[in-house]
């Protein structure tokens, strides 16, 4: 039975929010590690775009928006009722804003900017986050959300930048939102190391209910 194939980048926020959504659906898919410099030319066969993540359905339909795919996964299975504690406006604010001035701080040779000023505009949003938890474990009440996972991949990469200087923060809610986060099964779940997908290599299937290799591959390595 033809099950979807997930192109994807391990560390690639977008990719990690996606496959978050497959793997609490429960669904089971082919996933392609995606090497960055050296995009498989059945990537660009899918989607001219040639990012990740890009899910191909058994019927050929190809998704190449992160959000779209976990919509499409919840719409599948929806255990956790994730879909019940979204909130749009907040994940475009982290999709816009928050990744522009997240790149320009990871990145700023790249881009030759201030890091720091575009520090202070995330940290901004950070510390709107924060107070936001005051209300709740999570995002959205207390039980973890599509808004939740749909974030916390960019938070994450935040606070990688300068893990010392992110931890000295008063952030003391999103601080430990995060981490909860980073602890759970799920996330541990999805974050396995996958060579490098090459065609006529053997599919590299995440089974339905333990998102990990299957046999006959190389041990999963935790993040």
């Amino acid at each position: 039975m033809a099950i979807p194939v997930l192109y994807s980048f391990r560390r690639c926020p977008y990719a990690m929010r996606a496959r978050l959504a497959l793997a609490v659906s429960g669904i089971r898919y082919e996933l392609r590690e995606v090497k960055l410099s050296n995009k498989p030319k059945e990537l660009f066969a899918a989607s001219p775009k040639g990012t990740v993540p890009g899910l191909v359905l058994p019927n050929g339909t190809v998704i190449d928006e992160s959000l779209e795919i976990m919509h499409w996964a919840l719409a599948v299975a929806d255990p956790e009722c994730w879909r019940a504690r979204d909130d749009p406006a907040l994940i475009a604010s982290f999709d816009g804003g928050f990744k522009h001035d997240l790149d320009r701080y990871k990145y700023f040779e790249r881009y030759k900017s201030d890091r720091f000023a575009h520090r202070e505009s995330g940290l901004a949003l950070l510390n709107e986050i924060d107070g936001r938890l005051a209300g709740g474990r999570q995002l959205c009440g207390s039980l973890r959300g599509l808004a939740d996972v749909a974030i916390m991949p960019f938070v994450r990469q935040f606070a990688a930048v300068d893990r010392q200087w992110f931890d000295a923060q008063p952030l003391p809610r999103l601080q430990k939102w995060l981490a909860g986060h980073l602890a759970s099964d799920l996330f541990n779940a999805i974050m396995v190391r996958h060579a490098p997908w090459s065609a006529g290599d053997r599919p590299s299937v995440v089974d339905a209910a333990s998102p990990r290799k299957v046999p006959g591959h190389s041990p999963a390595q935790p993040r």
